[in-house]
């Protein structure tokens, strides 16, 4: 998918989005936990980079742990980010929340960040050049030592580890009553939009691009998670 495509389909998904992830509730939830155990030295007023925030699942969760933190959302979907405003309305964190439409590589760089989280958005991006350009603009909005959480789908380098896996993946993700055909088009989907890469190759790519070697720090089903520091520069 290019660009556009991308944000249409979650334009489109975005009223069920969450719905669609409950069956993995577990699993991010300890994603999530990990998650602000990696970040809780940061500063007591923090700024945190939401890069492809969606609904805003983990912005909620790190807001609520860290009253004192401001959170600026990026996503390209506006129906997406508009669902993620109103939880932080709902929740009582909007206050502290700057909301952005739009790519990362069009925000504005001025203000650096302590922290980024990017998680479960780099895989969208087919071409590892163009992966590899997405980290080094994470890089440019951290201030030096700042730390870059990620997620993605990743699996070992054999398409047969890939597939057996991404079958089970899917009977996990799938409600019940998910079809056969559309079981198909979401396995479609995987293998012809998704770059799942082997995890040292996402790892390489993240240093590669401005940050420290990633330390693993969660891996559960195809979700595989790094945080890195921002080199000094």
């Amino acid at each position: 998918m290019n660009k556009e495509e991308l944000t249409n389909a979650f334009n489109q998904r975005a009223s069920d989005y969450d719905k669609g992830w409950e069956q993995l509730s577990p699993v991010l939830h300890g994603l999530y936990h990990l998650l602000s155990s990696i970040l809780s030295e940061l500063p007591h007023d923090a700024k945190i980079l939401c890069v492809g925030a969606g609904t805003g699942a983990e912005l909620s969760y790190l807001a609520q742990k860290n009253p004192n933190w401001h959170f600026t959302a990026v996503d390209p979907s506006s129906a997406m980010l508009d669902i993620c405003r109103q939880r932080a309305k709902i929740e009582g964190f909007y206050s502290r929340c700057s909301f952005y439409e739009g790519y990362l590589e069009t925000l504005s760089s001025e203000g650096k960040y302590d922290a980024a989280t990017a998680l479960l958005v780099s895989h969208f991006i087919i071409e590892q050049q163009d992966r590899k350009k997405f980290f080094g603009e994470v890089a440019n909005k951290l201030k030096p030592g700042g730390i870059l959480t990620n997620a993605d789908l990743s699996t070992g380098s054999s398409p047969h580890n890939y597939e057996t896996l991404l079958d089970t993946w899917i009977n996990i993700t799938s409600g019940a009553d998910t079809s056969n055909e559309d079981q198909k088009q979401i396995r479609d989907m995987y293998l012809n939009d998704v770059a799942v890469l082997p995890p040292l190759q996402v790892s390489s790519l993240i240093q590669s691009a401005g940050f420290e070697l990633p330390v693993q720090f969660f891996q559960s089903g195809l979700i595989h998670a790094w945080f890195s520091k921002c080199a000094f520069r």
